[in-house]
């Protein structure tokens, strides 16, 4: 749904919201101009932003201004599969690959075809595939799993991510040749804490959205929950503010969306005060951090339980690994685990540069 901003310039229509993009801050106008820009060309973009900003919506928009628009649009969640499971999710299999590969399966950079492809969480694959990746940007070619056969594709890409790639490249888990050839074009997407302005617009969209879905007329926001839905620091960004609407419009008595019907997180700013701060004992801390966690997805995202424990216990293993100065046997002490253990969860993580052997 398209809106109608006040506060750009209607004579540079480079900078206009796009359609199904839903903001008129100033925050957004480089994103617009960005993206109706690098539309008119093939080169590969990477979007960045913080989970929840809109980038899935961005890719979509560069497709459809493409002359590529009446082709695929290929959507991938490199973050949702294992490492094997991706390889042949990207790019296909012969029969008898592995076990249970009962039939050729057509891999989804071949779908793409003549169309685009969207890596979303490209920042969670591993270095291996990275390899196959680069090759497919570079050279349009690759062979499915268990074949020698080489496919040639001409696909367009544009990967997302929500962590620093050139921190990644650093620590050693992203290649630095695949991060050049991907950040051709980077477009980086505003939280919405920096564009509160939106959040009126963005809540009466959602508003109308779910008041058509659910059959219920919520027609009316109480000042006090605008107040208190622009002030939130929202770290899971437009998909947390959108899941709030729903659940408001859903659990509402009346026609008044009112501050009972918004998390007490939302209304108190409990969260943007104590995380920083880490004053909340751990079970609660525990709680938040799950809460912000499930909020930051979208109600089409799987494997909510791996997503959501990998990224803890990755952060675990890597701040006791660092506590010990990098020795692993004194490191899977503290953690109460085996060297052996050990040692798969760092090469997992792709914390392998940060470790010594012994």
């Amino acid at each position: 749904m398209a809106t109608n901003p006040t506060n750009f310039d209607t004579n540079d229509p480079a900078t206009a919201p796009l359609p199904n993009i839903i903001g008129a801050s100033s925050a957004m106008a480089d994103v617009y101009r960005d993206t109706r820009q690098v539309s008119r060309s093939n080169a590969s973009v990477l979007l960045l932003g913080e989970t929840g900003t809109g980038k899935e919506l961005i890719a979509k928009a560069i497709h459809e201004l493409s002359n590529r628009r009446k082709q695929p649009f290929i959507r991938v969640n490199c973050g949702a599969l294992s490492e094997s499971l991706l390889e042949s999710e990207l790019f296909g299999h012969v029969r008898g690959a592995f076990t249970g590969a009962i039939e050729n399966r057509t891999g989804r950079f071949e779908a793409a075809h003549k169309g685009t492809i969207f890596l979303d969480e490209i920042n969670s694959t591993s270095l291996h595939l990275q390899v196959k990746l680069l090759r497919a940007l570079q050279e349009r070619e690759f062979e499915k799993v268990g074949d020698t056969r080489t496919v040639k594709v001409d696909t367009r890409v544009i990967a997302a991510s929500n962590r620093d790639l050139l921190e990644l490249v650093e620590e050693g888990s992203f290649r630095e040749d695949l991060y050049y050839r991907l950040n051709v074009v980077p477009i980086c997407l505003p939280p919405l804490r920096e564009r509160s302005e939106d959040i009126p617009l963005l809540v009466t969209h959602f508003l109308n959205l779910y008041n058509e879905q659910n059959d219920r007329y919520v027609a009316h926001i109480e000042p006090a929950a605008m107040e208190a839905l622009q002030n939130y620091r929202w770290p899971g960004n437009v998909r947390e503010l959108q899941n709030n609407v729903e659940r408001a419009v859903v659990m509402a008595h009346g026609d008044e969306l009112n501050c009972s019907l918004l998390p007490s997180v939302v209304t108190t700013g409990r969260q943007a005060r104590t995380l920083g701060t880490r004053a909340m004992d751990f079970e609660s801390l525990t709680e938040e951090l799950v809460y912000i966690g499930l909020n930051g997805m979208s109600s089409e995202d799987t494997d909510l339980h791996g997503r959501i424990v990998d990224r803890v216990e990755r952060e675990v293993i890597a701040q006791v690994l660092s506590d010990c100065g990098n020795v692993q046997i004194k490191a899977a002490a503290r953690l109460g685990i085996n060297r052996n253990t050990l040692h798969k969860k760092i090469k997992q993580y792709g914390l392998d540069g940060e470790s010594a052997s012994n």
